[in-house]
């Protein structure tokens, strides 16, 4: 399903491991999508696991994942696209944000 906020989640996203909290020691319903104040640009990604949904937070159940999108993070991720990369030395969660100015030379953090 769509968001209005979360464009959408990419299959790799969908497919990893790490996306699905049934192993977890908690009963958990899915994850939790924020933004916060951090680093030389601004903003940096949050992405917690998810007891339950918050009061104002937008919802996003695409192919059985269950997203939870904090609600002050819904109009810096306006659009964007929630990836999975992995190589060598590294397995992690991108966002492809269309609202970015800019970017701290690390990729840490951003600003819109």
């Amino acid at each position: 399903m769509a968001s209005r906020t979360l464009g959408r989640l990419t299959v790799r996203a969908v497919n990893s491991k790490r996306l699905t909290p049934q192993k977890a020691p908690l009963v958990l319903s899915g994850v939790s999508i924020g933004v916060k104040t951090k680093g030389c640009n601004g903003l940096t990604y949050t992405l917690d696991y998810a007891e339950k949904k918050g009061a104002f937070d937008e919802e996003v159940v695409q192919d059985g994942v269950r997203v939870y999108i904090d609600a002050k993070a819904q109009l810096t991720l306006l659009g964007s696209e929630m990836d999975y990369m992995e190589d060598k030395l590294t397995a992690e969660f991108v966002f492809n944000n269309p609202n970015i100015k800019g970017t701290c030379g690390c990729g840490e953090s951003f600003n819109v």
